[in-house]
């Protein structure tokens, strides 16, 4: 098969593995995968999956590829609260939670940083469509409890004023009877303590 009637068939994808490949031709093996990297048709992100190279990077590609290559996964941590413009400064790497190792690919594109989290705590995200793209990525409310899950260590006001999160952007957003919904259904003392301790810190401060 010729590149271009390949193209045509992946134009919908924003991410191809070699087993999307073979399902439309058989006959197009890695070594052909290879051929058309050298001549900057397509590029390798991990071993195994790609892109076209005309692609246009915006994030919503950025978080549709962050989904694809590590499964199961969502837009969670850092990442999720930049999305939500809680967090002023740019972010560094695509954050997402995943029931699978904790792990992270360095990438031209980007480094994708995936974080284990339980499996019971795989719930509370929502599936957005935007810029022809489709992502999973954590709600607002999930998205503050997962990152309280992951750092332990903050449970201070000397902590919680460090993490700099904008305060009325928080306060507008977050459905406070759903967040504690999550952590009533999460059910771990601790972890439910300390984020009811920064949300008393947000509407007080």
């Amino acid at each position: 098969m010729r590149f271009l009637e390949l193209k045509k068939q992946l134009k919908d994808m924003v991410i191809f593995s070699i087993k999307d490949v073979e399902k439309i031709d058989k006959s197009v093996h890695p070594p052909r995968l290879v051929e058309w990297q050298d001549k900057n048709y397509i590029k390798k992100i991990i071993r195994g999956y790609y892109i076209l190279s005309d692609i246009n990077i915006n994030e919503s590609v950025l978080f549709a590829i962050a989904n694809k290559i590590y499964k199961p996964s969502y837009i969670s941590f850092e990442m999720a609260l930049s999305y939500y413009r809680l967090i002023p400064e740019s972010i560094y790497g695509i954050t997402s939670a995943t029931t699978r190792h904790t792990y992270k690919f360095n990438t031209d594109l980007a480094p994708f940083i995936y974080r284990k989290i339980k499996c019971e705590l795989m719930f509370g995200y929502i599936l957005v469509e935007r810029n022809n793209q489709v992502y999973k990525i954590a709600e607002i409310e999930k998205a503050l409890i997962d990152f309280f899950y992951i750092k332990p260590s903050i449970k201070k006001m000397e902590d919680f004023e460090e993490l700099r999160l904008d305060r009325y952007s928080l306060l507008e957003q977050v459905n406070f009877d759903k967040l504690n919904n999550y952590l009533q259904i999460i059910d771990s003392k601790a972890l439910s303590r300390r984020v009811r301790k920064f949300i008393r810190y947000i509407k007080n401060a």
